[in-house]
């Protein structure tokens, strides 16, 4: 019902985790079919958001059914039946539920003399939407990110406001760009990232957001280094040149992994090595001062990730296996895309080192995980890893493994 009801009447996994009492990990992990609701309460609780007549769960008529409930035809309790159907059953039965905006999801008005408080309230919009991206891939957020970055960028064209606020609109701007340029990245809309990276950083710049600017450098030269590792290396030491005395431990430990990454890539070892140190020194700093919501997920388990994929790609197995094997033990399963993709550079590392069947063990972790995830990269990780296990199709367990993913 979480899939249909995303797919055809609009409402998001974030509107359905908010109303249903649902972390929004948990309701994408339910939409992919993994696990199920077995208590009573939340069963009644997701039949009334999403205005599921009680007759269709064994349930008493629900207080809002305000008719006789009609009869159901046997496609809609199966899921048979075509998609014509199934979106009329659901246009009928939300209408007074989900559908209708919940009040803490509602974007600010945007027009006529904006407040100072507006920027605030969208950068608080901001934050609560990129929780999405724990386990929604690209495919699936891109258009909103996309949505919040021109809604916010009309008003910047068209409201009236103090230079103040302008300067908040604009800094909120390029945190939304960023937002909806690293959707598109992970969707496979490369072109489109990098022209909202570069608004970003245009927009920060006029804003005076050091921070911000910095940010949109490094998400620039993580992009860029997969096709031109000089520029990328160029840019991401550019991104670390943004970063003032005064700037969030946070910050400065994320431009410094981006850093150590296009090094990394490009094959620079002492380098990358130095730029891992300093990000391990900036976290270390941190100290429970408040730090930018864009930079929350950064901390000493995904350093760890990096430096582990970062010695992956200097074909240091023995650095970057004990690495990775540790992070991972971190990840639940419900952030698929992430644990999908670092997976794969754990099992480039095994066949590095020469264990093959257990790279081939980890890829095959790796393609559960990945299975229905709207998201290029580890799709492309893993047949790539896929693609140099082939050289070992002698092994039975690659064998198996080749023939399970040719289906």
């Amino acid at each position: 019902m979480f899939r249909l009801a995303r797919r055809h009447a609009g409402i998001s996994y974030s509107k359905i985790a908010a109303e249903c009492d649902i972390k929004p990990e948990r309701v994408g992990t339910l939409a992919r079919g993994r696990g199920s609701v077995t208590t009573f309460d939340k069963i009644v609780r997701i039949a009334d958001a999403l205005r599921i007549p009680g007759a269709l769960l064994g349930l008493a008529v629900r207080p809002w059914e305000t008719a006789p409930v009609p009869s159901v035809p046997a496609h809609i309790t199966t899921e048979i039946g075509n998609d014509v159907q199934r979106r009329t059953f659901l246009r009928a039965t939300t209408g007074a539920g989900l559908a209708v905006s919940l009040p803490a999801l509602v974007r600010p008005e945007l027009t006529g003399r904006l407040g100072a408080d507006i920027p605030q309230r969208l950068r608080a919009r901001a934050a609560r939407l990129r929780r999405l991206d724990n386990v929604l891939g690209g495919g699936d957020t891109y258009r909103v990110y996309l949505g919040e970055y021109q809604s916010t960028k009309a008003a910047l064209r068209e409201a009236t406001y103090s230079e103040a606020t302008k300067r908040g609109l604009l800094s909120v701007l390029s945190e939304q760009a960023q937002q909806a340029g690293w959707a598109a990245f992970d969707g496979g809309r490369e072109a489109d990232a990098a022209g909202l990276y570069r608004d970003s950083y245009q927009a920060a710049t006029e804003a005076g957001d050091a921070d911000l600017a910095g940010n949109a450098l490094a998400f620039l030269a993580y992009q860029t280094v997969a096709g031109d590792r000089r520029s990328g290396v160029e840019i991401a030491t550019r991104s670390c040149e943004t970063i003032s005395p005064g700037a969030p431990a946070g910050v400065r430990a994320l431009l410094y992994e981006r850093r150590a990454w296009a090094c990394a890539v490009a094959g620079l070892a002492s380098e990358t090595e130095q730029a891992l140190a300093d990000a391990g020194v900036a976290l270390s700093e941190a100290d429970g001062q408040p730090q930018p919501d864009w930079v929350a997920w950064v901390d000493s388990t995904e350093l760890q990730i990096m430096s582990g994929r970062c010695w992956t790609e200097l074909r240091r197995p023995l650095r970057a296996v004990p690495a990775l094997e540790g992070a991972l033990a971190q990840y639940d399963d419900s952030h698929a895309r992430d644990k999908a993709l670092y997976l794969s550079w754990l099992a480039d590392a095994y066949l590095i080192a020469g264990e093959v069947e257990q790279s081939a063990a980890v890829v095959g972790r790796a393609l559960d995980l990945s299975d229905g995830v709207a998201s290029v990269r580890p799709h492309r990780r893993l047949a790539s890893v896929l693609g140099r296990l082939g050289g070992h199709h002698a092994v039975p367990a690659v064998a198996e493994l080749m023939e399970r993913s040719a289906t």
